[in-house]
């Protein structure tokens, strides 16, 4: 039986403890060419004391950005901000993923630099609305990508894992969750090609399989992991046939030895016993949580073998020293979720530590 404070490897990095801080858009990408600042290398620097950090989404590409101030990797400039960040993480013994995420049709033309539309498999405009520089508009019908232009996106997310590595990343997390557009192929709703990239569940499943192959060949499969959420229907996603396409996916990739296998539970968790089952790898779980959010109590979920790591996110905002207070049993600070999105280093950096929370109450000095 494994405790969240046993050491495990992933890939070929061997982690401290078993708790993760989960992939979180923070809008804070305030540098040249949406490069991040110093304050992102503060705000990871802070929680490096988690097993595994995986950051925000980045993009992979101009086009692959969904909301404003959002990070990329996919210019020299990017690379070099991001340096700074693993350069903080590592020297305090961290070990982080970037996480590269195209959001497809999950855009507007408002967050590009220059004139675009998004582009999704198919021109079906998710329903809803986005928030834009401009403030709240609705998505838009996205251009449907050519075959050729699914091919270059697949070396769009190449591209932007081998920026990682040059950047100093552990790993890249391959973002195939959430309604994006990885996820938007698998789907039913999203995706009504009938090319080689649409149709029945085995051509749905391609893309997200090949990108993840190729950026396991460019970059070594021990630094390639892959996050999933069956059946989430975030951002307008329907998928009708999820429990016979996912096990194409894993069933094409899990011999590849990918460092991690990164589920996020939705509409469906008791389906993922049978992707744990199929899974032969380390396997992460990010928890359904109906009107909550993932909680200390979850890492029963480590003792019973249900899952390997569990990734936490709202809680690693406000308590960025998360493994310590869990492992105390200390109290857990709530996060000021109106701070979550844009603005400066309230709500971003500002969380103290319990010691330095501790300190502050018994001094009266914060």
């Amino acid at each position: 039986m494994s405790t969240a404070f046993d050491p495990i490897e992933v890939g070929n990095q061997k982690l401290t403890n078993r708790i993760v801080m989960s992939p979180m858009t923070r809008s804070r990408a305030y540098g040249p060419e949406n490069s991040v600042t110093d304050d992102t290398a503060t705000y990871y620097r802070q929680r490096a004391e988690a097993g595994l950090i995986v950051t925000e989404g980045i993009q992979p590409s101009v086009v692959g950005q969904g909301y404003p101030h959002t990070p990329g990797l996919h210019s020299a400039v990017q690379v070099e901000a991001w340096r700074r960040v693993t350069d903080a993480v590592h020297a305090e013994g961290g070990v982080i993923f970037a996480q590269l995420m195209h959001t497809g049709r999950i855009g507007h033309p408002d967050s590009y630099p220059s004139p675009q539309t998004p582009v999704g498999p198919s021109p079906v405009r998710a329903a809803g609305q986005i928030f834009t520089v401009q403030g709240r508009q609705d998505f838009v019908v996205p251009r449907e990508l050519t075959s050729a232009e699914v091919e270059q996106t697949i070396s769009d997310f190449v591209d932007a894992a081998r920026n990682a590595v040059a950047a100093g990343f552990d790993g890249v997390e391959v973002h195939g969750a959430n309604g994006y557009l990885l996820h938007q192929f698998l789907s039913t709703n999203a995706n009504q090609r009938s090319d080689e990239w649409g149709g029945s569940p085995a051509r749905r499943a391609r893309l997200v399989i090949e990108t993840t192959q190729a950026i396991a060949a460019a970059i070594g499969p021990d630094r390639t992991g892959l996050r999933l959420s069956p059946a989430n229907p975030l951002n307008d996603i329907v998928e009708d046939d999820h429990r016979d396409t996912y096990p194409l996916v894993l069933n094409a990739l899990d011999a590849l030895g990918l460092a991690y296998l990164h589920v996020l539970e939705t509409q469906d968790p008791e389906f993922t016993p049978l992707l744990r089952q199929a899974w032969s790898g380390p396997f992460m779980l990010n928890p359904a949580t109906p009107g909550g959010h993932t909680g200390p109590e979850h890492l029963r979920l480590l003792d019973n073998g249900a899952a390997d790591l569990i990734s936490f996110g709202k809680l690693f905002i406000a308590n960025p020293d998360l493994p310590t207070r869990m492992q105390a049993g200390a109290p857990l600070a709530t996060p000021d979720m109106t701070k979550a999105y844009g603005g400066d280093h309230r709500g971003y950096t500002d969380y103290p530590t319990y010691s330095q929370t501790v300190a502050t109450s018994e001094t009266g000095v914060p």
